[in-house]
Parts: structure tokens; C-alpha cells; sequence
């Protein structure tokens, strides 16, 4: 066997519903997966860059930008219902059972993620490291506090979901985040089947690096945040 440091997977398959070819469509000048595979191949943190896709076109795109595709992704971890996990899984166990490859620690990058920086890479794998975490993730924080929001009760009217922050200052309430939507580091012998265990821990990135990417408005966020992080550099 042969134990290698650190492994960058992005996970792109072909098949994308709500932005057709998304993985690849063009954001700002070059496809949107250009830029998770330079961030990983530009931070100096990986021994090897790699594509996990089901996609000839992807795969020649990824390699066109320097990725690695060692192999192409079965079709049970590029249905609909594949998780990442599943896909990371399949992934390791290529390597190893095709390559004789272990590694020491992995980072999945998703491919819609520009906004991704290599210093907050750096700052999550030092995490992980320094306090001998199973995963490190990014988080944001929500943008209005979760604790004073409405559902629609049964005759349509609105009501609180929790009535016991009717009068509290938005300013009181404990501050809630959620993922991120970027990357994940993790040692994968501590990986059971969840990304998220009770020995994770997450770097908080501010609203202007974070963008979720599933309509055409989200993306030209997306381009507009990439533009002002760039501006701002």
C-alpha cells in the first residue's frame, strides 16, 4: 500500500436539474469546476486533485484545468439518489482496490463552490489536525434568526414556530449557522456514513464568501460576490 498525505475529491456528475450542466456551465470566463480544482491544486495542501464524474465532458474539462480522473464514477453513486457520501466512499475504495492508495486525510470540494478561499482551507485542515477532529466543515451564520420564524397553521393563518421569542430583540437570540455548501475535510479512517459527527467542528465564513447555487439568480449572485471578493483582495 502505498499511504499518501492529502486527497482533493470534486464530485461532478453529469446529470444537474435545476441548472443544466451546471458543473460545467461558464461562470465569469471558464466553467464553474475550474475553480474548486485551481483552489485545490493552488493551496499547496494536496498530493493529488481528482474528479469523480460519470461525465465524459466533465472529465475532459477536469483534466483540461489539471485535475486527475483516474477513474470514472459508477452509475449506482450517479443516480439521483447517490449521496456524497456514497460517492466518497466509491472513491477511496478505487484507489485503494485499483491503485493500492491510502490516504492520510481528504477534502471534498464541490465543483459549484468559486467562492471557495485557500486560506480558509488551510484553516480547516489545521483544525483537524490540531484537535484531532473525524471532520471539519464551513458554516454561515443564517441571515435572520431562525427562532422567530412562521409557519402556516391549518386554517392558512401564520403563527410562530416558537411562540417564546414573540417579544425577544433579534439581537438576544442565540445565533444559529448552517453549512456552508463548500468543502469538507476528514480523516477517513474516523468517517462512518455521515459528514457531520459528534467530533466535527467548522471554520464560520462571512455572507460575502458564501453563496448556494440552484437558480439562475443564485448564480449571478454568485458572480457578483466573486467579483467583490476579488476587488476587495
Amino acid at each position: 500500500l502505498q499511504q499518501v498525505k492529502n486527497l482533493a475529491i470534486i464530485p461532478a456528475r453529469g446529470g444537474s436539474k435545476r441548472i443544466p450542466r451546471k458543473n460545467i456551465k461558464e461562470f465569469l470566463g471558464k466553467p464553474i469546476i475550474a475553480y474548486s480544482i485551481e483552489v485545490a491544486l493552488t493551496s499547496g495542501l494536496f498530493d493529488e486533485v481528482m474528479v469523480s464524474t460519470d461525465d465524459e465532458e466533465i472529465a475532459s474539462i477536469a483534466k483540461q484545468y489539471g485535475a486527475k480522473v483516474p477513474f470514472m464514477r459508477s452509475h449506482k453513486a450517479a443516480d439521483d439518489f447517490a449521496t456524497t457520501m456514497d460517492v466518497l466512499k466509491e472513491v477511496e475504495k478505487d484507489y485503494h482496490e485499483k491503485l493500492n492508495f491510502v490516504f492520510d486525510y481528504i477534502c471534498c470540494i464541490y465543483p459549484a463552490a468559486p467562492l471557495v478561499q485557500t486560506v480558509d482551507l488551510k484553516k480547516g485542515f489545521s483544525l483537524l489536525i490540531e484537535k484531532k477532529l473525524d471532520t471539519v466543515f464551513s458554516i454561515v451564520s443564517f441571515g435572520y434568526p431562525i427562532w422567530r420564524g412562521f409557519r402556516f397553521g391549518d386554517s392558512g393563518k401564520t403563527q410562530l414556530v416558537w411562540e417564546k421569542f414573540k417579544n425577544a430583540r433579534s439581537q438576544d437570540l442565540e445565533k444559529v449557522f448552517h453549512d456552508a455548501g463548500q468543502w469538507y475535510w476528514y480523516n477517513p479512517l474516523k468517517l462512518g456514513d455521515s459528514l457531520f459527527t459528534d467530533n466535527s467542528s467548522a471554520i464560520i465564513l462571512d455572507e460575502d464568501k458564501v453563496q448556494d447555487i440552484d437558480t439562475e439568480t443564485d448564480w449571478k449572485l454568485a458572480e457578483i460576490k466573486y467579483e467583490l471578493l476579488q476587488s476587495t483582495r
